[in-house]
């Protein structure tokens, strides 16, 4: 009895310890359990799933399709751990989904998404991960606090894709400007 005592107290306080880590920033960004169930919308977008994507992608303009996913940063470059595919002519700004992004990376994001869009706020913008992703969701957020007007979540991203049998494309990381 007393080893099934400690096995539930233990537990208990792993429960606890996670109910106590904080999820958010002040500033509303998710910060902690990035790989979770999400919302379904996000504020300043239209959540899409694939075959609303399948039709803006079809429309002038054609939206830019941003994937988000994370890689692995060592020494100042990205480190190919792992192949990884997109959706077809995504950008892919690594590691932009974060919730506390530093300077470095605000930068990138900034640089990238201006240079992507000619430096139209008007210009659609589709932001995706995988399913349960919380990192596209503040890509989202943080594309809408820089202005952004035409935003979009593919919420189920490369997932939804890929059970779609869609084409994928092998994907790298858009370099430091």
């Amino acid at each position: 009895m007393p080893r099934l005592l400690v096995i539930v107290l233990l537990g208990l306080s792993l429960t606890v310890a996670q109910a106590d880590t904080a999820l958010f920033s002040a500033q509303g960004y998710r910060i902690a359990q990035y790989r979770s169930p999400t919302p379904a919308a996000v504020d300043g977008a239209e959540t899409l799933d694939t075959q609303a994507l399948q039709q803006l992608m079809e429309h002038t303009p054609s939206a830019i399709l941003i994937d988000v996913y994370r890689r692995p940063w060592l020494q100042g470059r990205f480190i190919d751990n792992e192949p990884h595919a997109n959706l077809p002519g995504s950008l892919w700004l690594a590691n932009t989904g974060d919730g506390d992004l530093d300077p470095t990376w605000q930068n990138y994001f900034n640089h990238h998404l201006g240079k992507a869009t000619g430096g139209r706020a008007d210009q659609p913008l589709v932001f995706y991960c995988r399913s349960d992703c919380w990192l596209s969701w503040n890509a989202v957020k943080r594309a809408a606090a820089m202005g952004y007007k035409q935003l979009y979540w593919y919420r189920d991203g490369l997932d939804a894709w890929e059970a779609a049998h869609l084409p994928l494309q092998a994907a790298r990381p858009e370099p430091f400007p």
